[in-house]
């Protein structure tokens, strides 16, 4: 079985989650940060993903990630998530050339370790694969090795991953692809069950 890096792009909470209307900034900011967490943790836990790294500009942030094992980079081209990842994985492959590059979004707050080691666990040697979203438009999961890394994040991914020649993973895989954007995807996220930072941030907001 491969091993695997996970790469983590995160918005500093103060801009993180504008979709999340109906909720203060201070509100906002705390669950995109909650989300992110549970997220690391979730890739930190997973016994297929052996190092974590993180493209964040908010320096201290990035030591809360730290506390979870993450190794935290600046994220030299904020604003463009698939320049990110790029980014990412040629620091990841620097650092860690024996392992394979597997992007997540930051806003998972149910998943799982187990979620992960199951996605991953699916994908052949040399394979590039993805999970789509819960409305099976968007992308949560990407994985290829290196030199055919191409990620393509954003709207439609799906169909846009599809055109590269990467394979849909089509296990269940809930947890995983509850992306969170708004309220109504909060609801369903912690139906499933999220993690606990979230959950402690849900309950006061």
């Amino acid at each position: 079985m491969q091993t695997y890096v996970a790469l983590v792009p995160v918005k500093p909470p103060a801009l993180g989650k504008s979709r999340l209307v109906g909720l203060a900034d201070d509100q906002r900011r705390a669950l995109a940060a909650a989300f992110a967490l549970d997220t690391v943790a979730a890739c930190a836990a997973s016994t297929a993903i052996a190092e974590v790294l993180v493209a964040t500009d908010d320096a201290s942030f990035s030591v809360e990630l730290g506390r979870l094992g993450a190794v935290t980079i600046p994220d030299g081209v904020a604003l463009d998530l698939n320049g990110t990842l790029r980014q990412s994985a040629a620091e990841a492959r620097r650092r860690w050339p024996h392992l394979v590059p597997v992007a997540l979004t930051a806003d998972l707050p149910a998943v799982r370790a187990t979620d992960l080691d199951e996605a991953l666990g699916d994908v052949a040697p040399g394979e590039a694969a993805y999970v789509a979203d819960a409305d099976g438009l968007g992308t949560t999961l990407y994985t290829a090795a290196y030199d055919a890394f191409d990620p393509r994040f954003g709207p439609g991914s799906a169909l846009a991953h599809d055109a590269t020649g990467a394979r849909p993973i089509l296990a269940a895989l809930p947890r995983l692809r509850r992306d969170v954007d708004d309220l109504d995807d909060l609801a369903e996220a912690i139906a499933l069950g999220v993690g606990t930072r979230t959950a402690e941030r849900a309950a006061s907001h």
